[in-house]
Order: C-alpha cells, then sequence, then structure tokens
C-alpha cells in the first residue's frame, strides 16, 4: 500500500448534520499521546480547530484517552465513556500502543472497538496515527508499519477515513520544516511543536470534509454493518458487577479515584486473599491498577490447574496508577464457567507491594 497521510473513505455525515444543528460533541480514545493531562497534544489544537471555524456550535468534548492503554482496554471502556455520552465524531489513537500486541490479539480487539462505536450509526469515527521509533526503517523504506497497515485494512472495511499524522510530521522533518528534537525528542512523546504538527494534518483532513470538498459515495453514518474480518472480535461486551463477587478476606468495593475512567474497584492489600465468581461467555478480561506496588496473583478455571501470573515490569513502570488489561482468554467456550482468583505476593525485585486493586471483569461474549 502506497504511503499516504490522507485517507478519504466517505463523508463526515454525522458531523456535518451536528454542526448544522449547532451542538457537537466530539471524543477522543487513545493512549499518552492523546490524553488531556499534558495540555499541549493534538487533540488541543483539534478542538481549537473547531471553536474557530464554526464558533456558532455548543462544542462539547470527551477525551477518554489514557495514557498506556490500547484498544483492548478502550473497547471496554467505549460504552460508558463515548456511546452512552453521546458523541458524535470521535477519534481512536492506538497504533503505537498497540504496537507490541500479537497482530490477531489486536485485530480482534480493534475491530470490536470500531463495530461498537460503528454499531447504532449515531456517531462518525475517524482513525488517526502517530509514531514510535520502532516505526522508523519501516518507513524509512517506504513500507507501512504492520501495526497501522492492519488498521488501515479495517478502515478500508469499514469506509473510516484515516489521517497518518506520524508520516506528515516525519514529512515536514525531511522537509527542514521541523528539527527532530522539537518533534519527540523521546521517540514518541511530542512536544508542543510536534503536537501542533499532527493537529494539523488532522486539521486539514477535518477542513476538507466539512469546508471545501465532503467525500462523496459511502455516509460514515450508515443503516447496518458489514460482515466483519475476524468472526471473533470483541464487539459484545459486559462488565460483571461486584455484586456478583464472592470474597475471602479483607476485600472493599471503593471508589476508585486514583486511575482515571476507573469508576469503582474491588481492592485488597492482603496475600490469600480469594475471590470467585462465575460467568457466562468466550472471554474473561481482568483489569487492574497495575504497577511495581502491585501484588500478582494466580487464577484457576473450571476446577483446573492453579495458572501463576508474572506481569512484566519495565524500567519506566510506575509504582501504580497504570490502568493495565490481562487477558484469560477469548477462546473459553460460550458455556458457564467459574473462575477463582487468589492474591499472591510477587516475591521478585521488581514487585514492591502485595497491592491488588481489581477495577473491572470484563466478559466476551
Amino acid at each position: 500500500m502506497t504511503l499516504a497521510v490522507y485517507r478519504h473513505r466517505s463523508a463526515l455525515a454525522r458531523t456535518r448534520r451536528q454542526i448544522g444543528l449547532g451542538r457537537l460533541n466530539v471524543g477522543f480514545l487513545g493512549g499518552s499521546i492523546t490524553e488531556p493531562v499534558p495540555r499541549h497534544n493534538w487533540c488541543e489544537g483539534v478542538i481549537a480547530w473547531f471553536t474557530e471555524n464554526f464558533p456558532q456550535v455548543h462544542l462539547t468534548v470527551e477525551n477518554a484517552a489514557i495514557g498506556g492503554t490500547g484498544s483492548d482496554l478502550a473497547v471496554f471502556r467505549a460504552d460508558r465513556e463515548i456511546i452512552e455520552r453521546g458523541c458524535d465524531l470521535v477519534f481512536v489513537e492506538y497504533a503505537v500502543n498497540d504496537l507490541k500486541e500479537p497482530s490477531g490479539k489486536r485485530g480482534r480487539s480493534r475491530e470490536g472497538l470500531l463495530r461498537k462505536l460503528l454499531n447504532d450509526g449515531d456517531r462518525d469515527v475517524m482513525l488517526v496515527y502517530s509514531y514510535h521509533q520502532l516505526m522508523y526503517e519501516e518507513m524509512s523504506d517506504g513500507r507501512m508499519p504492520a501495526s497501522i497497515a492492519e488498521f488501515e485494512q479495517l478502515a478500508e472495511h469499514y469506509s473510516i477515513g484515516s489521517v497518518w499524522m506520524g508520516l506528515h510530521a516525519l514529512e515536514e522533518v525531511r522537509g527542514g520544516k521541523m528539527r527532530w528534537d522539537e518533534w519527540l525528542p523521546d521517540g514518541l512523546h511530542p512536544t508542543s511543536r510536534g503536537s501542533w504538527s499532527y493537529a494539523e494534518s488532522v486539521n486539514r483532513f477535518l477542513r476538507k470534509e466539512l469546508l471545501d470538498e465532503p467525500s462523496k459515495g459511502v455516509p460514515s453514518v450508515r443503516s447496518g454493518l458489514p460482515q466483519p474480518i475476524e468472526a471473533d472480535n470483541w464487539e459484545r461486551t459486559s462488565l460483571l458487577p461486584w455484586a456478583e463477587v464472592k470474597r475471602e478476606g479483607p476485600w472493599a468495593v471503593r471508589r476508585w479515584d486514583h486511575v482515571r475512567g476507573a469508576g469503582q474497584g474491588l481492592i485488597t492489600s492482603a496475600p490469600r486473599a480469594r475471590l470467585s465468581f462465575s460467568f457466562a461467555g468466550r472471554g474473561l478480561v481482568l483489569g487492574f491498577d497495575f504497577g511495581k506496588k502491585s501484588a500478582e496473583f494466580r487464577y484457576r478455571l473450571d476446577g483446573g490447574e492453579w495458572v501463576e501470573v508474572v506481569r512484566e515490569r519495565a524500567e519506566w513502570c510506575p509504582e501504580d496508577g497504570w490502568f493495565r488489561p490481562y487477558l484469560i482468554g477469548d477462546d473459553l467456550g460460550q458455556e458457564h464457567h467459574d473462575f477463582e482468583i487468589e492474591v499472591v505476593h510477587g516475591n521478585r525485585d521488581d514487585c514492591k507491594g502485595t497491592d491488588f486493586h481489581l477495577l473491572f471483569i470484563g466478559i466476551l461474549h
């Protein structure tokens, strides 16, 4: 596939309609490159573009991006933080944070997320791709990194427009318009200048679609979706209520503001504390407040052998506060399952505590 910054595949019909009605709700899903905390990320420039070009529109922004998270977490957060909040236009940025995930897994979680966002026909979706230094060699050779190429396959299948922000910025560096250290001093997180470059590429796309020359053909808001590429994608999900979890030991359900988007958590710091629950579904994902102070755990499915979990804690891993999912499996079958967890002290140099902060129990159907 030829490298291109812009792929105009369908009209932003919902966005145009809402602008005409004078009310627009814009949502963002992504990682640290998109999250609102730094206050200089590319999304700020996009928000400013809307307010400048459509001053008559009442603009609402739902930035649900969280650093260090990928599409496997977003698929469980999208209902509450994007769909139920009435977003009309949603930007999805996970090409970087999904980079090291297995291709099959990220394909299933990404397609599930996109189908979930598109299913009711109430919003437009745009894909945006940033940059990681691991992409440098392929892009220098004119090749598309696999993480982006797989997103583009989904974009073609579902007629979703895309902007390769990272390629736009790289071309600016090659053209002498921006120094590399102005863009990405750490090879991943853009400075204010780099974020401005990212935003400019997205705004050029928006200008063409919403002001100059809207795409013709497939409307972005449509009735019905094509058959999925992956039949076992993660579109159908649910969260198990805490009330359905049996507890042994000092547990408490607590409001958990330590992690953005967490809501409540089931919390303990006691080794050997146990949980058990039953569920009907083909897959199970556990969401954690994770870090170097986190305990490990072991689990047993349907009375089988205990499985010891050892999660990687890189040097940059914080002591806590990383909203991190853990996939038990997404091919467990649709029958009834029983699941047990026991908290285990990690007993390693990179495991400094016994905090066990469970933020959700996600079921794949």
